[in-house]
């Protein structure tokens, strides 16, 4: 479950949104364009001096409304994969898979906000407009292993360009995308997942 609560804190802090009335609105209102996003995705790990400690390499799909496959292919295999109703994640090491309330990530797991509009989860956080693009903090109060989020989107049109995730223990988490289609039709079995024959299921989505 360690995988679980690390990748959870990077999906979440990635769309963690904001409340600085501008630049918030500018944000969503920029946000509200990405209909769909597919891209790859390279990663790069530092501690606190600034040190690599991890490379890693996947794939993301978004898609409006609550749509999300975020697939590490190196140094993990690791599928978090969301319906809209309910979220799988699968290790396949561990060969354990994870399926929880979409609904009930929410406030966990911001990054689903991505393609949510739920006004009450973007009041929890600030943003600021940057030369580059919105930087993110969280409000007073809110609970959050997450210090700061930098967004930049791509030129042209082109979605998201790169994410930086700081934590409380000074690590950067940089997220750096590459050939990516933007509002195109993705296969609605993108979003979907069938559990493999074997793997140990652990099933947090009933009665929530």
């Amino acid at each position: 479950m360690k995988k679980l609560s690390s990748l959870l804190l990077v999906l979440g802090s990635l769309v963690a949104m904001p409340s600085f009335a501008d630049d918030s609105q500018a944000l969503q209102d920029k946000l509200s364009t990405l209909k769909s996003f597919k891209a790859q995705f390279k990663q790069n790990v530092t501690d606190g001096e600034g040190q690599l400690v991890m490379q890693g390499q996947g794939n993301i799909a978004l898609q409006q409304p609550l749509m999300i496959r975020w697939q590490q292919t190196n140094p993990d295999d690791t599928l978090f994969v969301s319906n809209g109703d309910k979220t799988y994640y699968f290790d396949s090491f561990a060969e354990q898979v994870t399926i929880m309330k979409t609904s009930g990530l929410i406030d966990s797991t911001p990054f689903i906000l991505l393609t949510s509009k739920d006004p009450a989860q973007w009041e929890k956080y600030s943003v600021l407009a940057t030369d580059l693009g919105f930087s993110i903090t969280p409000n007073k109060g809110v609970e959050s292993q997450v210090e700061q989020l930098d967004i930049t989107f791509a030129d042209n049109e082109k979605g998201l360009a790169k994410l930086v995730v700081k934590d409380n223990s000074g690590q950067l988490s940089a997220f750096t995308f590459s050939n990516a289609l933007v509002n195109t039709e993705l296969d609605k079995t993108t979003f979907e997942f069938t559990p493999p024959a074997g793997v140990e299921i652990d099933d947090q989505s009933n009665g929530e």
